[in-house]
């Protein structure tokens, strides 16, 4: 129905300038058009069933008036034979603007308040244009004194109601949202009843013999019109969104237009008629307006990025999973805490979660989490903090207590943990490994974390029944392992790490193709510790998750360093070991991908290592990898042929490089089973369409043999030490003479 309503109109309008000019047919075409967009509308109406219904017969009303209007004219010209100014028919002609423009304000929802920022972008845009109107049609209508006053009043009044629609087409062309069909016909027909009315001043006054042209204007209005009532979207309300507080480039030009009409004005009319003859007066108002329309503007846009900024620096201090403030608020509060008083810290690890994680999945587990957070908040005083650090670990931050006002809030602590949480019909029980300690003799927010820390480790090796305050005794009989579990947090925490850079290099010609981020610890006291002491108690206290997404920004972001200085000398792609637990996070896909997409590198730039080991048990971490390999990160299975069941494996995890194993590599150069081995994986990855890398290579014999074996990848001291910074630009190293 709104194709053929389109089609008809379209023709009656094309047909429209070729008949005779002011005769009774052409009059009896134009006004029996109008009365069938009048039929369409309220058709659509009882058709549709809108739910605005309000809107619609107002604006039929308008139509109606118009109608009304132009019937009674055509009455004075063809009958009366005369055409008189004023006449009834601008009666019905000015009383169908306002209900034309409040029928569009109710249709666009504009009622409803929810889009300040669009009603004044249409402000702002209607009074730049209005003033142009005002200066060029009205002004000088009611200025002329040759004009009787009612004929002068009446004149201006017509283009003071082109105002009002200026105002509803620029309320409708700059509405927030995406406008349905029906909201985009009747813009449409509103335009062009505006577009039609500006012309028919003009034309009137210069050009009478093109107001049949005009008049098709006015044909077009009422398709618009009949078509949007007659649309089935006329019958959905339609979405009102609030406008967004930036800009767009569109729409920043469009209001800096209209703010410009004032200086324009002023040149234009200052060169045409010498600046003692300026409209100064209208002028002077467009400014002001036009000026508070800004500001008002602005100001909502400042107010509005002030409170996204609030709310986004709540969301950096807030746990999102439980809601409770995170690590970095924590230590905030500590470190003011410490500074202005004396300071009480529990830290709490949860007794068994790894359990209840293994046995009922993360999704119980983080509804476990949730339930013992809402459960420690509500047994702390008004100003005592409680944050979750990560993983299974919570931490109290008491600003004023003695040390038996502490115990006893320990004592509630630990006492809300016994009693059974029950989730997704299971009956949980968890404990907590509690450690206390106080800011005496340091004013080093880290270090009262740190000997909570180890007062925790204390709790939990003798069992986790009763917390420990922490005793300088503690540092010196703790377990090697507390006590790096303890100083991994200080460390992360003051950037004792850092990150090296193994080559993998292709044969023959040692090209330097990509690399492997590998982890380093220079402790202020230790000296050097080896990945392989820290890295399985960073696994076991949970911190292995916070630890691997800092290595896995560092390493990105490096990357894109190397490719923007380097350009094609840079490493094609950079690998980064993920552990078990990092596969087992909820949420680890999504890191990976806001990684990228905060440092700009590509995905397929990225290789993910993953050990055998760590997906063997399927399940979670065979799912992060499938998804991993979907975002388009290569997958790389490490330390390949020395887990379980390694050829398996191949069948059920997305890979693309195979990373042989060392052990492999060793005695590549003798002949035995080693050297079959090597053999028959390269022949399983090039039948497989994988890359292998061999592990491990140390000396240039080793390297030739592979390459004589099919290896085309390599990786080892022979061809460079993790270092900060390889050399990317150096010399290859010749493999085969």
């Amino acid at each position: 129905m709104v194709g053929a309503w389109t089609a008809t109109g379209l023709a009656v309008a094309l047909v429209y300038p070729f008949l005779p000019k002011g005769t009774l047919v052409t009059a009896v075409v134009f006004d029996l058009f109008v009365l069938a967009t009048l039929v369409a509308v309220l058709a659509g109406i009882r058709r549709n069933r809108p739910v605005n219904s309000l809107g619609w017969y107002v604006f039929a009303t308008g139509i109606g008036f118009r109608l009304a209007g132009d019937i009674t004219y055509e009455i004075h010209r063809q009958v009366l034979h005369e055409a008189p100014f004023p006449s009834p028919a601008d009666g019905f002609y000015l009383s169908a603007y306002p209900l034309l423009v409040v029928g569009s304000l109710l249709l666009t929802g504009s009622r409803r308040g929810r889009d300040l920022a669009g009603l004044l972008d249409a402000a702002i845009v209607a009074t730049g244009l209005s003033l142009v109107w005002w200066v060029s049609a009205i002004g000088p209508i009611a200025a002329n004194a040759s004009i009787p006053m009612v004929q002068r009043l009446l004149g201006a009044a017509y283009p003071a109601c082109d105002m009002l629609l200026l105002v509803v087409v620029a309320r409708m062309l700059t509405r927030s949202g995406r406008p349905s069909v029906g909201l985009s016909l009747l813009t449409a027909g509103t335009t062009a009843l505006l577009i039609s009315d500006v012309f028919f001043q003009l034309v009137i006054i210069h050009a009478p013999e093109l107001e049949g042209l005009v008049a098709c204007g006015w044909i077009l209005a009422n398709v618009g019109w009949g078509a949007a009532a007659l649309h089935p979207s006329a019958g959905r309300t339609v979405p009102v969104r609030p406008a967004q507080p930036w800009l767009g480039r569109r729409r920043l030009a469009l209001l800096a237009a209209s703010t410009l009409l004032v200086p324009t004005l002023l040149f234009v009319q200052g060169a045409a008629r010498g600046a003692h003859q300026l409209n100064w007066l209208a002028i002077g108002i467009g400014a002001v307006v036009l000026f508070l329309l800004v500001l008002a503007r602005m100001s909502g846009f400042v107010n509005q990025v002030q409170r996204q900024a609030q709310q986004l620096e709540d969301l950096a201090m807030r746990d999102d999973l439980t809601g409770l403030p995170n690590r970095r608020l924590f230590e905030e509060r500590l470190a003011a805490a410490v500074l202005t008083g004396s300071p009480q810290v529990a830290m709490l690890d949860l007794n068994g979660f790894k359990d209840v994680n293994d046995r009922f999945g993360h999704a119980v587990g983080d509804r476990l989490l949730a339930v013992v957070a809402e459960r420690l908040a509500g047994r702390l005083r008004g100003d005592d903090l409680v944050a979750r650090m990560g993983g299974d670990e919570f931490a109290v931050l008491v600003a004023t207590a003695t040390p038996a006002e502490m115990a006893a809030i320990v004592d509630r602590l630990t006492a809300s943990l016994r009693k059974p949480v029950e989730v997704a019909g299971h009956e949980l029980l968890v404990g907590a490994s509690v450690g206390v300690a106080d800011s005496t003799g340091t004013d080093d927010p880290y270090e009262v974390l740190r000997r909570a820390d180890v007062a925790m480790y204390a709790a939990k090796e003798h069992g986790g029944t009763r917390h420990r305050r922490y005793a300088p005794e503690m540092d010196e009989r703790a377990g090697e392992e507390a006590r790096l579990g303890a100083e991994l947090r200080t460390a992360l925490d003051t950037g004792q790490f850092r990150l090296v850079y193994q080559p993998i290099v292709s044969l023959p010609d040692g090209r330097i193709v990509s690399v492997e981020a590998l982890i380093r610890w220079d402790h202020p006291d230790r000296g050097f510790v080896s990945p392989a002491e820290f890295i399985p108690v960073a696994e076991q206290n949970g911190l292995i998750v916070e630890l691997g997404a800092w290595i896995l920004r560092t390493a990105c972001a490096q990357a894109m360093v190397w490719r923007n200085s380097l350009g094609d000398a840079a490493p094609e792609r950079v690998s980064v070991n993920v552990s078990a637990r990092q596969l087992a996070e909820p949420g680890f896909t999504e890191l990976v991908a806001s990684v990228l997409a905060w440092t700009g590198l590509g995905a397929q730039n990225l290789i993910v290592e993953v050990t055998e080991t760590a997906v063997f048990g399927g399940g979670q971490a065979v799912q992060a990898v499938k998804d991993l390999h979907e975002l388009g990160v290569r997958i790389a299975l490490d330390d390949f042929g020395t887990g379980h069941s390694s050829l398996g494996l191949l069948q059920t995890v997305p890979v693309d490089v195979l990373k042989v194993d060392k052990s492999f590599v060793d005695n590549i150069t003798m002949a035995g089973r080693h050297a079959v081995i090597a053999t028959a994986l390269i022949q399983v990855s090039n039948g497989l369409g994988l890359q292998a890398v061999a592990e491990g290579v140390e000396t240039a014999e080793q390297a030739t043999e592979l390459h004589r074996l099919g290896y085309r990848l390599a990786q080892g001291y022979h061809f460079g030490k993790p270092v900060p910074e390889p050399d990317f630009r150096g010399a290859a190293v010749t493999i085969v003479a």
